[in-house]
């Protein structure tokens, strides 16, 4: 008699896995042809609860979101930006300084909606479970939530761009982020012309993709394809 094979529970119908990969292969850090059309409040929403249902250590929930539409907020964070940018561009010479330059790397002003997401750091007390060896998975729980949001705003036709070259600490000054509390990341959101085929840094020829191989390891560091090959990995 043949035994039966066990169902998985609560699988994904071979579409719905499909669409989950597909958000992954497709999200884009958007910076450029952001749409001026609004995002609706329930379609943020549904944004913004996927995020909140990002695991986290302890299940502390330590982040927050800040929303932000208005003009001169934004021209204010531009002005910043501009400003971490022309001192980021000096460490960059030749034609690695001039590609620099040409890249468009945010949409501050353009986008509908500019997001902060926030790790409060104290939250769940001083003894927060799974916490006590390694401090930073509260930051690593907040980049999962992040993580979750894009991948929500994917799959609703919205384009999100990380602007990283930011001065923090006058942006948390700028929007009155208590001290405390730590600024993860700054979005700029909103509906985009297309999505491109490629990640935009990829397309500008910065740096390609690395293949997969050479990133996975077995058993031991530098230990290949699973077949107990041996390769040596240079350090650095």
């Amino acid at each position: 008699m043949k035994k039966s094979i066990p169902q998985q529970v609560n699988a994904f119908s071979v579409d719905e896995r499909d669409a989950v990969y597909r958000a992954i292969f497709e999200r884009r850090d958007v910076r450029r042809d952001f749409l001026s059309k609004r995002i609706p409040q329930a379609t943020l929403q549904r944004i913004l609860k996927a995020s909140h249902h990002a695991g986290s250590v302890g299940f502390m929930q330590p982040w927050d979101f800040l929303v932000i539409r208005e003009k001169d907020t934004k021209q204010k964070v531009k002005q910043l930006f501009t400003l971490a940018n022309d001192e980021a561009s000096k460490r960059y010479r030749g034609a690695k300084g001039t590609l620099y330059r040409g890249l468009k790397l945010e949409g501050i002003e353009e986008a509908p909606i500019n997001l902060c997401v926030t790790c409060t750091r104290q939250r769940g007390g001083p003894n927060v479970l799974g916490r006590s060896t390694i401090r930073e998975t509260d930051l690593y729980s907040t980049c999962c939530a992040i993580q979750n949001l894009w991948l929500a705003a994917r799959a609703e036709g919205i384009g999100i761009g990380w602007v990283s070259i930011l001065d923090y600490d006058a942006l948390k000054n700028l929007v009155g982020i208590p001290r405390p509390v730590k600024l993860v990341a700054y979005l700029c959101m909103g509906y985009v012309k297309e999505f491109s085929s490629n990640p935009d840094l990829e397309k500008a020829g910065w740096r390609k993709r690395l293949p997969l191989e050479q990133l996975v390891h077995y058993e031991s560091w530098g230990r290949k394809n699973g077949n107990g090959t041996l390769k040596k990995v240079k350090n650095g």
